[in-house]
């Protein structure tokens, strides 16, 4: 096949998955919103203390009105979409002799096999999260409705941690990777010191999770950021990979048609951790690990913003910030929620864009 007729092809693939994950999950929605409102898997009381234990009247003022009645679990749909889709058309090319089959599945072992396993393996431990914080209690015959803490914050740390080490031993001995791509300077070689880098990126951006606070903002954010290294992998020609990340951004824009205001649900942790996690392998995997925190730019801030506000007020008895992370402090200083989305949709796809281009720089 010549080139040309080569590349339209792998075009069409990852654009043409891209529309059938938005589809797939346009058909899903609405049998997932009838069984969260069935259910009633929404929180029932809003967060009134930051994780270090200090209250945050503030927060709770501004979110009385979000925070309960909406379901929490919307982020299944992403994750679920993703898996469903990967394991259906890897089905059907194994059992049939029809060569688009072939040409359709994107499940491959040196491309897809790990990203789509960790966003598998990761939401789980979100979906368990976030079924603990909303559940509900019964004494005797009456039912007391009362939100739980979820999964505390160091077993989740912990779980993430189990996992990112299987996928940096994963990369160190599987793979045999040894370096990283510095754009404008080529390879530079770490060894040993991949592992711990791996680790430390996917904690990081676990971390980030806390960019799922205003209704739209997380799932716009990181259809940017998937965007980015979705063309990143397509230039480098891991087709594949490209593709998994188009499955992940079509359902994530089926997800935010639902999502933004008024949100009939949030993302939550089950859809978030799957997505930071399996983040971690794609910027890996196309090595352009070294552009997370330009491609990643908004997860950054409000992780930076975040240690701040806790080491401000640890060090020096005071804040930097109204509420952290900083799409709060933006609210409280009276921004409206859309306007914070929407500013922070720009400055992501900006940055995503920017990093996308370095990324591409020699190769």
């Amino acid at each position: 096949m010549p080139p040309a007729t080569d590349a339209i092809a792998n075009a069409i693939k990852v654009f043409g998955l891209f529309s059938v994950s938005f589809i797939l999950a346009m058909l899903l929605t609405p049998a997932l919103i009838y069984y969260m409102y069935r259910y009633r898997l929404w929180r029932k009381d809003v967060r009134t203390s930051s994780p270090d234990g200090t209250k945050t009247p503030l927060f709770a003022a501004l979110h009385k009105d979000r925070e309960t009645r909406v379901p929490r679990l919307g982020g299944v749909l992403i994750w679920l979409t993703t898996v469903s889709l990967a394991l259906l058309l890897w089905a059907v090319a194994k059992f049939t002799d029809v060569s688009f089959w072939d040409k359709a599945n994107f499940l491959s072992r040196n491309q897809t096999w790990l990203p789509l396993f960790i966003l598998f393996a990761s939401s789980l431990l979100g979906l368990a999260d976030d079924l603990l914080q909303v559940r509900q209690k019964k004494i005797g015959k009456e039912k007391i409705k009362k939100a739980s803490g979820g999964i505390k914050f160091r077993h989740r740390l912990f779980v993430i941690f189990l996992i990112a080490l299987s996928g940096a031993l994963w990369f160190y001995y599987k793979l045999d990777w040894r370096t990283i791509y510095v754009p404008g300077y080529g390879d530079l070689f770490i060894g040993i010191w991949y592992i711990p880098l791996f680790i430390s990126a996917m904690i990081i951006l676990f971390s980030s999770s806390i960019v799922d606070g205003i209704d739209g903002l997380a799932g716009g954010v990181f259809a940017s950021i998937f965007t980015a290294y979705g063309g990143i992998a397509f230039f480098r020609g891991q087709i594949d990979l490209a593709a998994f990340c188009a499955v992940i951004i079509g359902a994530l824009l089926a997800f935010l048609w639902y999502n933004i205001p008024p949100a009939r649900f949030y993302m939550g942790e089950s859809g978030i951790l799957g997505l930071t996690t399996s983040l971690t392998v794609v910027a890996f995997l196309t090595d352009s690990a070294i552009m997370l925190p330009i491609i990643g730019f908004i997860l950054v801030v409000e992780v930076i913003s975040d240690v701040v506000q806790f080491c401000s007020k640890r060090f020096r008895g005071k804040k930097v910030f109204l509420i952290a992370p900083i799409h709060h402090h933006f609210e409280a200083i009276g921004w409206p929620p859309y306007k914070v989305t929407m500013r922070f949709w720009v400055v992501g796809t900006v940055m995503a864009i920017l990093g996308m281009a370095i990324a591409l720089i020699g190769r």
